[in-house]
């Protein structure tokens, strides 16, 4: 993820760039480092290098990685001509490179040439079958294709081996939550919880799915990590806050279903309704009638 300095970086660079300040090859290069996506802006800087043989020859070695970074960006621009130039000439470099393949299997994709695609993805696994690139290339041009569950096959059988892969996980649990598969989703993210205990949107989506997925003992977990986004953002987080009085309401209703008083966490929902409405005081002054009104149907209205 990229932090906030560096996206500040990146854009005074961008906008320098744009007007005609100079700076596109350094550019290039924090647009690589921080591996973010601005496709239409690398292949127009890009290739005005690329296009000037003085500039192009002053990089040395490097140019080669700038040849791979514009084919990528054309891809995603759908400039396929300008991709295949630039794999041509990595490719005459490059005789045997299986990166080299990785960009050709990739402009089969681009070119909507599924089935040669995945039959150079599956070649060159053999070649590398710890390629993670490649492995993530199938899924996603599962998903292009709308093959849902190929994607889920191919995720699951590369988390066997990836297993600490956190950006796998949760794309995984993702697709999960999209088709409903609630159970198969939460799973998902107590691993991922379990690999990054400190990431309060691992949290907040476990409490999600454990809310949707109803019953006393889910509400109850729910709730703890409900409260867990809230502790671990300094109390900051709306959404935890009104997961925390909607459990409350809900556990509430199952006990009293079961002739059972529920006593527990009574003060936490106190404190989540005053938070919010302290909350909506300070930044969202216009709405206070409305929570207000809320939380007195859900009778958690603050004291």
């Amino acid at each position: 993820m990229v932090g906030a300095a560096e996206e500040a970086q990146l854009n005074r660079l961008e906008n320098q760039v744009d007007n005609g300040g100079g700076g596109d090859w350094e550019y290039l290069c924090l647009v690589r480092k921080l591996k973010v996506r601005r496709s239409d802006k690398v292949l127009k800087h890009g290739l005005s290098i690329l296009n000037d043989p003085k500039r192009r020859s002053k990089l040395g070695g490097e140019v080669w990685t700038l040849y791979e970074q514009v084919a990528v960006a054309a891809m995603d621009c759908q400039r396929i001509d300008v991709a295949k130039d630039c794999v041509k000439v990595l490719r005459k470099q490059f005789t045997e490179s299986l990166r080299v393949g990785e960009l050709e299997a990739m402009l089969l994709e681009a070119k909507g040439s599924w089935e040669d695609a995945e039959k150079a993805y599956s070649n060159l696994l053999e070649d590398n079958p710890l390629d993670q690139v490649i492995h993530k290339r199938r899924v996603a041009m599962a998903k292009a294709q709308g093959n849902i569950s190929v994607a889920i096959e191919w995720l699951n059988n590369y988390l066997e081996t990836f297993m600490a892969d956190h950006d796998a996980w949760r794309e995984l649990a993702e697709i999960y939550v999209s088709l409903q598969m609630y159970k198969q989703a939460a799973f998902c993210y107590e691993e991922l919880i379990l690999c990054q205990p400190t990431v309060p949107l691992y949290h907040l989506a476990y409490a999600d799915v454990l809310y949707t997925l109803g019953g006393l003992e889910n509400l109850q977990a729910a709730k703890k990590y409900y409260a867990s986004t809230i502790d671990l953002t300094g109390g900051k987080n709306t959404r935890a806050l009104y997961g925390i009085c909607l459990c409350s309401v809900a556990i509430g209703q199952l006990a009293k279903g079961r002739g059972k008083e529920d006593k527990e966490g009574s003060e936490l929902q106190s404190l989540a309704a005053t938070a919010l409405e302290k909350d909506y005081k300070k930044r969202a002054s216009n709405k206070l009638p409305l929570l207000t009104a809320t939380l007195r149907n859900l009778k958690l209205q603050s004291s």
